[in-house]
């Protein structure tokens, strides 16, 4: 697999690892810590022998597992496990062919940064899948491979339902799953909530009506602080952008 940017790693489609009983444990349990409690792969109803093996598949040193996530307009979120020896983490951005370069949304490992997607954002891309295109298809499985990159300080009153729902349907138990989604909403270990806007026309810019649709984020160590998600695409593909992540009426 050839991705920008990352042309001698070994990287190579990880949807297949989907399919094995511990991923979602051994993908998510670090986000689904609480001041009272260190998560156990049990949370996620599997044993400790299930989440260790999926571990190591996604650390592989070998094999970079990436994680395509197609949706409208040709664009397509990309998670990927950059699995250095001294420096491991995973990269989430989106790419678009006719960009120049990647549109960041967050980084986990030696340089965090985030968060990457709003609520509105985050739902409405996990739910718009372009099956023309290679990849994950699923609602539930697109919205909790993403889910890392959230932070948003005005939540739904119904978010927690809606991610128990999606860890349901990725195979969650039942009677654990609402739990889990509270726990994975809690405070995020790697930033705050941030706000998320649209920008304003700056008198700087001489009355310039900015790029819309695109929101900002003003948490401090987002990729998407005060810069556009990807900076310097022209206008028309800001706005396919925008209807893409459903922030823009579609025209």
């Amino acid at each position: 697999m050839l991705i920008p940017g990352f042309e001698n790693a070994p990287l190579v489609a990880g949807e297949e690892l989907l399919a094995l009983p511990g991923f979602w444990a051994a993908y998510l349990m670090w986000l689904s810590a609480t001041a009272e409690y260190d998560p156990v792969p049990e949370w996620f109803g599997v044993d400790g022998a299930d989440a260790d093996a999926a571990y190591e598949a996604l650390v592989d040193e070998d094999r970079w597992p990436v994680f395509r996530i197609p949706f409208a307009g040709g664009h397509t979120a990309v998670v990927l496990g950059y699995n250095l020896p001294d420096d491991p983490g995973t990269e989430y951005f989106i790419t678009h062919p006719a960009w120049g370069r990647h549109g960041q949304l967050a980084t986990l490992g030696g340089h965090q940064t985030g968060p990457g997607l709003s609520w509105r954002e985050l739902t409405h891309l996990a739910r718009t899948p372009d099956r023309s295109a290679p990849g994950v298809h699923a609602e539930h499985a697109r919205l909790l491979l993403l889910l890392p990159t959230l932070g948003d300080q005005d939540m739904p009153e119904n978010a927690a339902a809606v991610l128990g729902d999606a860890l349901a349907k990725a195979g969650i138990p039942a009677t654990l799953a609402p739990g889990l989604a509270e726990a994975l909403l809690a405070d995020h270990p790697l930033w705050e909530p941030a706000k998320w806007t649209l920008p304003a026309a700056s008198p700087l810019s001489g009355g310039q009506e900015p790029f819309r649709g695109i929101l900002h984020c003003d948490g401090p160590t987002s990729p998407r602080c005060g810069t556009h998600l990807a900076q310097g695409i022209p206008r028309e593909q800001s706005d396919r952008l925008a209807h893409a992540l459903g922030t823009w009426p579609t025209a």
